[in-house]
């Protein structure tokens, strides 16, 4: 036990200090994201890919930029194409902002997906975003380093009526790195455009 003086000196600078340690929370607190943070995880490097002009594309050619990544296919006949509207949505509520902010869409069906194919289907969301695609083991490589699950299921209608087309279920998320090309956030389904919007603005002040 501390006698009484010295208890008391310490009960004063055990105050003091947790004072400082509270008030230098408050000036260098986190940001309130809306999306999960993933800013203390070790995966989601960088990858070289087909870019849909046909050009060999690195992810950390758009150092400098936030980076929002979203994997799926052409004829995927649910997620994809709300997801991709989602996010072209975004790019509009930015603004001029966008012009710091690159969407990519990775496909999962490399068999089907050629930059042939990728090039109109991005090209209707949004001019600026890009579609990359590459061997089934590129893809397979980059889906395992992003934690992204896929698998063929069965043979369905794709998008909008199309034929017959193999099916592929896959994870639905969203992912942002930031400008220095580290992997930050990621949403579900469910996050809307004004959340992205709301998070890639922090990412982009914190950058400036």
């Amino acid at each position: 036990m501390f006698p009484m003086v010295r208890a008391t000196r310490y009960l004063r600078y055990l105050i003091a200090s947790l004072l400082v340690l509270l008030l230098a929370a408050c000036t260098q607190a986190p940001p309130k994201f809306k999306g999960l943070d993933l800013s203390q995880v070790d995966w989601g490097g960088d990858f070289e890919l087909t870019a849909h002009t046909g050009k060999r594309v690195k992810a950390s050619e758009f150092r400098g930029k936030v980076l929002i990544l979203f994997f799926g296919y052409t004829h995927c006949p649910d997620i994809c194409v709300p997801t991709l509207a989602k996010l072209a949505a975004v790019v509009k509520r930015l603004g001029a902002d966008a012009e710091r902010v690159q969407v990519v869409f990775v496909t999962v069906d490399p068999q089907h997906d050629t930059p042939a194919q990728l090039a109109p289907f991005v090209a209707n969301f949004h001019p600026s975003f890009i579609g990359l695609t590459g061997t089934a083991q590129e893809i397979a490589a980059v889906a395992s380093d992003y934690k992204i699950a896929y698998q063929k299921a069965a043979t369905g209608h794709g998008l909008k009526g199309a034929p017959q087309h193999e099916l592929i279920e896959h994870f639905g998320g969203v992912l942002i790195k930031d400008a220095q090309g580290k992997l930050r956030l990621l949403y579900a389904l469910e996050h809307t455009d004004a959340d992205i919007e709301h998070d890639v603005r922090l990412l982009l002040k914190a950058k400036s």
